[in-house]
């Protein structure tokens, strides 16, 4: 029988992964562990740990930083703030004049990502910190202007966000979304929570749609990677 001339439909053809090669547990902590945590990140996750918010993990920090490294990444949006432990992975890889808008609605969370920043030499000047909704603060920024978009707030808005941030980003720019496995929720058909039923429409709709090349990719807790496809409006 001739392969089918639709890719959706040899995709489903495909036979599953197996999940005997999946990394072991070990092999997942020491993957998480590998790249070493400044005092400055330390000192905010445990900022993190008081306020009771989950701030990226120490694995997905490490990639955030390559990733703003790899694409010289100088204009940067972060929708939550928390308290600035994913602003220190993005701000150790960003060019030296990069600058950081990151939106939170938790101005107290906020005041200890500025003082994160500041342990760094980070100056004021590179980061503005907007207390606000996140989809009443987006709509104000400029329309692909960006290098790349951190999505990590509300997971019931992350299809919002979504839209927001493919918007933001030009052409070639970079969308990474926090938390894309929630959990070992995601992976699960039978949870039906309404955060995961969002975060996995979201997901599926990057992987459906033609606006952004994706990859989902299993560190911390799940980081969704999208490159803003060149020559593709954004659906408004």
């Amino acid at each position: 029988m001739s392969a089918p001339d639709d890719p959706a439909a040899a995709a489903a053809q495909q036979a599953p992964t197996d999940a005997g090669r999946a990394p072991k547990p070990a092999s997942w902590v020491y993957a998480e562990d590998f790249a070493p945590e400044s005092a400055a990140a330390l000192a905010a996750r445990a900022a993190a740990a008081d306020f009771g918010i989950a701030p990226v993990s120490r694995g997905a920090a490490a990639l955030l930083t390559v990733l703003a490294r790899a694409i010289g990444a100088r204009a940067v949006v972060e929708i939550g703030s928390g308290t600035g432990v994913s602003g220190l992975a993005l701000f150790a890889g960003m060019a030296p004049d990069g600058i950081l808008t990151s939106v939170d609605i938790e101005g107290e969370h906020q005041a200890r990502a500025r003082e994160a920043f500041g342990s760094v030499g980070v100056p004021d000047r590179r980061f503005r910190l907007i207390q606000g909704e996140a989809l009443t603060v987006l709509p104000k920024l400029s329309d692909g202007a960006y290098d790349l978009v951190l999505v990590d707030a509300d997971k019931l808005e992350y299809a919002e966000y979504v839209a927001q941030a493919v918007r933001l980003l030009r052409p070639g720019g970079l969308l990474v979304i926090d938390n894309a496995l929630w959990h070992d929720r995601v992976a699960d058909p039978r949870n039906s929570e309404d955060e995961t039923i969002l975060i996995r429409e979201a997901l599926e709709a990057i992987r459906d749609g033609d606006e952004l090349l994706a990859s989902l990719v299993p560190v911390g807790d799940g980081l969704l990677l999208g490159v803003r496809r060149p020559g593709v409006p954004a659906d408004r």
